[in-house]
This record gives C-alpha cells, sequence and structure tokens, in this order.
C-alpha cells in the first residue's frame, strides 16, 4: 500500500512539473528598435537566455534543483521591466 502511495504521489509531482515546464511565457519581444535600439537589443538577448536555458534544462534532463526555471522566470520579469523602461521613455519624450 506504501509502494503504491509513493509511486501516485510521484506520479503528480511529475505532471505538476511538466505542467510548469509547459506554462512558462517566454520573454516578450515587443519594444520598438527604432524608438529604443538598446532596449530592443537587451529585450532579443533576454529571449536568447532564455532559449539558452531550455536547451541547458534539456541536456541535464531538468534536473537543475529548480534554479533554471526560476532563471527562466527572472527573464522574463527583466523583458517586463525593459518594456516599462521603454514605456516610460516615451512618455518623457512626450512632455518635452
Amino acid at each position: 500500500m506504501r509502494r503504491i502511495s509513493v509511486l501516485r504521489f510521484l506520479l503528480v509531482l511529475a505532471l505538476v512539473f511538466a505542467g510548469a515546464l509547459f506554462a512558462q511565457e517566454r520573454p516578450a519581444e515587443n519594444i520598438s528598435p527604432k524608438l529604443h535600439p538598446h532596449l530592443a537589443a537587451a529585450q532579443r538577448m533576454c529571449n536568447k537566455a532564455y532559449d539558452e536555458m531550455v536547451q541547458a534544462q534539456e541536456a541535464n534532463d531538468f534536473d537543475m534543483e529548480g534554479h533554471a526555471a526560476k532563471a527562466k522566470q527572472l527573464l522574463v520579469e527583466a523583458s517586463h521591466e525593459m518594456k516599462a523602461a521603454a514605456l516610460a521613455a516615451n512618455k518623457a519624450h512626450e512632455k518635452k
């Protein structure tokens, strides 16, 4: 009976991790390179870093103790902050 409970737990845990992997959003590429070439380039680099993290996870059978997933989430957050910086710069230029 205990063995079945452990197997059930491991199956549920595997399903949760698989769902989390596929549910993660990618960093956006939504900054105009014409208006903000440096921010747009930085955002593209976030996407490249994200792709490299995915490859690292696959190469290590996703056994990275959650650190790769955390790094990917931070890249998504960084991309959002870059977009916010671009919007703030747009507002500052409109006031001039």
